[in-house]
């Protein structure tokens, strides 16, 4: 079944819920699902909705339409088809806990996307994207060779026309031109539980403050260094004898996970960004 899915967030006011769902309604949509929630502290109103694709409308004609209704009533909005796959890039470095478990997800069609390349600033992992029939670019980095650095991801990423950037445990910091060029289009794995734990070594963090619960949190990359917003997070109980090589094995684990989710809820279009939080809408609808 072909789908369409819609993203949508304004200031909440009356009505909002007939306004959208009749003008969908009265154009023979047959609506799949409907998910809304109001943020009553800064009066904000977000939906997801799921649409049954039988073809009623071209989708430029659907979007100019829903246009017109959507300035009437002051709506941002985003949407989404299923019929056309997200395209996913992997950035990397050398561990390959992440990208592998992206790269089987992909293959086993638990993750519905395509990733056609992987980068890295190292070479090590151009075995594991020869074990998956991936292109691997090696572009190595140096604090002076950062900016044509980036110009070489960027260009690949036009090259294949790329939706989401994946950085898969790529431990480089992205440029504030970056991130803001592709606002909203790049998700990083941090191996914390954040806000705790920015930066660098984050386990040996962890163990020196004695933590109970070691975590991961999957963010969407700014400017500001561990401060995106949050898509995802999960934790695991660490004890006292765990030293720091023990927190890093337990921590990939989830690390796995998080990332998993958080590129799930993104290529099914289930997040909308409100500053600096996510609504994530729930999975399966």
């Amino acid at each position: 079944m072909k789908s369409i899915v819609f993203l949508i967030q304004c200031k909440d006011q009356k009505g909002l819920l007939a306004g959208i769902t009749g003008f969908f309604a009265g154009r023979g949509y047959n609506i799949l699902h409907c998910q809304q929630y109001t943020d009553t502290e800064n009066a904000q109103y977000f939906m997801r909705l799921k649409l049954e694709d039988e073809g009623q409308f071209d989708h430029a004609e659907l979007e100019a339409a829903f246009t017109t209704q959507a300035n009437e009533m002051a709506l941002t909005w985003s949407v989404r088809y299923s019929e056309t796959l997200y395209r996913v890039a992997l950035l990397v470095t050398k561990a390959s806990h992440c990208p592998f478990d992206l790269l089987l997800r992909e293959y086993e069609n638990e993750l519905t996307c395509d990733i056609p390349l992987i980068i890295g600033n190292h070479p090590d992992l151009e075995d594991m994207a020869r074990q998956f029939g991936k292109p691997f670019y090696h572009l190595p980095i140096t604090k002076d060779t950062k900016q044509q650095q980036e110009a070489q991801i960027k260009a690949l990423l036009a090259e294949y026309n790329i939706d989401l950037v994946v950085m898969a445990r790529y431990m480089q910091i992205l440029s504030e031109e970056f991130v803001q060029e592709f606002a909203g289009k790049v998700i990083n794995i941090h191996h914390g539980f954040l806000p705790a734990f920015q930066g660098a070594k984050p386990y040996h963090q962890a163990y020196e403050r004695g933590v109970k619960l070691i975590g991961a949190t999957a963010h969407y990359a700014t400017a500001e260094l561990d401060e995106g917003p949050i898509i995802e997070q999960d934790v695991a109980r660490a004890q006292h004898d765990d030293g720091p090589a023990d927190l890093v094995m337990i921590g990939k684990d989830v690390e796995r996970l998080v990332l998993a989710r958080a590129v799930k809820a993104h290529i099914e279009h289930r997040i909308i960004i409100s500053g600096r939080r996510t609504i994530v809408f729930a999975e399966g609808a």
